[in-house]
């Protein structure tokens, strides 16, 4: 499964587009302009975890015998192995390397043997594939906390489903970090047992009636969805016992509903586990979860260029959208003048490195 920068519902949410019926195509415009943006910036902005090899010598002349240019961001390095000439591998200890440029990364692209050692690169039999590096590669690894797992992964390493315990945290879309194993979210759910919860007075079918009394206010978020028989809620804030939402939320059914109706949350996730080169395990009940987070222009590039994407697709690749007296013209002039700010920021220096 593929990272995303941007989660399905900051997408729908900005491009006010209701209901699931297009949930899929949201999902198809995030994943390629993800891959796209990714490929054209050279660089990844979720980290993964996997070996990459080098030859030794390089054929880059211009490059010292203690150096090893990286062709990709490294964040840390876990096990570095160079060949003997036996073509046995040696692993070089980290006290014996540099990770360069000290001062400015991580990321860093350069790999630099200390002169004061004994260690070095060597070629073995063949130079071919003769340096291998096992690390975590990517721009950076921030993440910001997610609440907690609920349920879900405490009793099997391969289980697709966990409950957290805060819905206004988590989207699909996102990539968690849970203890060192990293899960990617492809769908989110309601269920009545995560929450336990009831109304607290009926509510009548009309929008202006935003205040929902429950039972118990504490155990709510906000920026949550909850559900209420069939009509989906978004929690704006909350007083108390008193939650402020917003009513017929995501295209759904403004209705009226009684006392002591059960109230469920979004809080059950779908997952892929063992992502980005990590391994699966069991993860105890109340572990905490993190997720990661690309940087705020490259989300925002992404959320741009995905509306772009699904407006032009609606208008069938012409030059207006929508009809009659709404019709306009699309432009995307600030689009272009986002885009070309964060390659002008963030495109990596493409660095002819043999393998």
């Amino acid at each position: 499964m593929s990272n995303w920068w941007v989660s399905r519902e900051a997408v729908k949410r900005a491009a006010e587009i209701q209901g699931a019926s297009r949930n899929t195509f949201v999902d198809a415009a995030i994943a390629g302009v993800s891959r796209t943006l990714e490929n054209r910036l050279r660089r990844w902005f979720i980290p993964r975890t996997e070996t990459r090899t080098y030859r030794w010598p390089p054929r880059v002349l211009a490059i010292r015998s203690i150096d090893l240019d990286l062709d990709a961001d490294l964040i840390a390095v876990t096990t570095l192995k160079t060949k003997a000439q036996d073509g046995s591998p040696t692993t070089i200890v980290a006290a014996d390397f540099f990770l360069e440029p000290t001062n400015e990364g991580p990321p860093y692209n350069r790999i630099e043997i200390d002169q004061s050692s004994s260690s070095a690169f060597e070629g073995g039999d063949t130079p071919q594939r003769s340096i291998s590096v096992l690390g975590r590669w990517g721009y950076s690894e921030d993440t910001l906390t997610a609440g907690t797992v609920s349920s879900g992964l405490a009793s099997s390493s391969t289980a697709t489903s966990m409950v957290c315990s805060d819905g206004s945290l988590i989207d699909v879309g996102d990539t968690l970090l849970i203890e060192s194993e990293q899960v990617f979210v492809s769908e989110r759910a309601s269920a009545a047992e995560e929450n336990n919860d009831l109304l607290n007075g009926a509510l009548t079918a009309d929008k202006a009636v935003v205040t929902v009394v429950v039972d118990d206010g504490t155990r709510y978020f906000p920026g949550e969805v909850i559900l209420v028989n069939s009509e989906k809620m978004y929690i704006e804030s909350i007083t108390s016992n008193n939650l402020t939402v917003v009513r017929a939320y995501d295209g759904s059914k403004l209705a009226a509903h009684s006392n002591n109706d059960p109230v469920s949350v979004f809080r059950t996730l779908t997952i892929v586990r063992a992502v980005n080169g990590t391994t699966a395990a069991t993860h105890a009940n109340a572990t905490a979860v993190t997720k990661y987070t690309p940087e705020a222009d490259i989300v925002m590039l992404a959320k741009a260029q995905v509306i772009a994407v699904l407006k032009q697709e609606k208008a069938g690749w012409g030059r207006m959208i929508g009809q009659g007296d709404g019709a306009r013209e699309w432009k995307g002039t600030d689009l272009k003048t986002m885009r070309d700010d964060v390659f002008t920021r963030y495109r990596r220096r493409r660095i002819p490195v043999a393998i």
